[in-house]
């Protein structure tokens, strides 16, 4: 069981980056360029710098892992992995199919997951042991739905592009038996997916802080979130990403990924 105090402050650092995101949204951004050419504002830094000052204050021996600034004390047994805006090309130019990423590791395993899109005031609470939590002004409940032939499925990813060329066959062939492709969404599939509204995920070149919390939130849904291979994610996973609804279908969709 994850003591309540965590789950607070995770609540109030997704709080506390919100209010620095919603002011900013669909207003005019100096856009810059990273190294891996995806775009950067102030949001992002801002709602960073935000949530490790809640995460620091609350939580001073953990810790602390963001995209836009890096490690501070990996190697504690309990480690917060920030992702301030999941999805900065749809907030950049004013798609609402973003969220801010709060995870808590413990000892390398999450076991405390976030997704809040902070426009919309939708939140998921993903608990290790735990049902998934949701919350919308539209109401509605998490569940993933049943779904166990690859060929019913909604299959979803946020960009053909993420793919390296040795991943595109593998991909290309979930895809193509997959009822129908949605492009775009980045963390907000995976809260769609832990809604019932999408059955199978597949992505690549994904960091830890972009998958950290979407674990406890998935498989608090009824789902599952593993490599390509099927295999649970790890601080040494390559990046390659397979959440789906029905665990029915995890190993048709790994048969295709893989080609075994």
């Amino acid at each position: 069981m994850v003591d309540p105090a965590l789950l607070a402050a995770a609540e109030a650092a997704a709080d506390a980056a919100g209010a620095v995101i919603r002011p900013l949204f669909r207003s005019p951004l100096l856009v810059e360029a990273k190294g891996d050419a995806s775009p950067v504002t102030e949001a992002d830094r801002g709602a960073e710098r935000a949530m490790r000052a809640v995460l620091a204050e609350r939580f001073p021996g953990h810790g602390i892992w963001g995209e836009e600034y890096g490690p501070d004390r990996a190697d504690a047994e309990w480690v917060w992995l920030l992702d301030p805006i999941d999805g900065t090309r749809a907030f950049v130019t004013g798609r609402p199919l973003f969220g801010c990423l709060v995870a808590l590791l413990h000892r390398g395993r999450p076991v405390l997951g976030l997704i809040d899109q902070p426009v919309a005031g939708e939140r998921w609470i993903g608990v290790a042991g735990e049902k998934t939590r949701f919350r919308s002004p539209m109401g509605g409940r998490a569940g993933c739905r049943p779904c166990a032939r690859i060929e019913d499925a909604e299959f979803s990813s946020t960009s053909p592009e993420m793919f390296h060329p040795a991943d595109q066959p593998g991909f290309d062939r979930l895809r193509r038996a997959a009822r129908r492709t949605t492009w775009g969404g980045d963390c907000y599939g995976y809260g769609l997916l832990a809604l019932g509204l999408v059955d199978v995920i597949a992505e690549a070149t994904m960091q830890p802080w972009d998958w950290a919390a979407l674990v406890p939130v998935v498989e608090g849904a009824g789902g599952r979130v593993t490599d390509w291979a099927g295999r649970p994610l790890t601080m040494d996973s390559d990046g390659r990403v397979l959440a789906v609804g029905d665990p029915a279908l995890l190993a048709e969709a790994v048969g295709l990924l893989t080609g075994r």
